[in-house]
């Protein structure tokens, strides 16, 4: 397929192009925020497992300050992906 043909598909129907790159973003976003949970609950269960300390199980994961981080950042580029998407796919009915 050569690149002229490809670009006119583009062209011809913009707005199936922009719902199938919000489609893209949508699922990334969704895996990325439920990846993130189930890391979360993985580390809490391993931290409940392997402690004894069950009472103080919370307090021990939230001076875990690089994870936490890096957890609060998968949650904001997750919702940023939802938000993209939402906003991609509105454009593409307006076109």
């Amino acid at each position: 397929m050569s690149l002229q043909t490809l670009w006119w598909l583009v062209e011809s129907q913009p707005g199936q192009w922009l719902n199938g790159l919000a489609l893209f973003f949508a699922m990334a976003g969704a895996w990325l925020l439920l990846a993130t949970g189930l890391r979360e609950q993985r580390k809490l269960a391993r931290l409940l497992a392997g402690n004894g300390l069950n009472d103080l199980a919370p307090q021990a994961y939230a001076f875990d300050a690089p994870a936490l981080r890096l957890n609060r950042f998968f949650y904001r580029f997750g919702y940023a992906c939802q938000a993209s998407a939402l906003l991609l796919s509105w454009l593409s009915t307006q076109l």
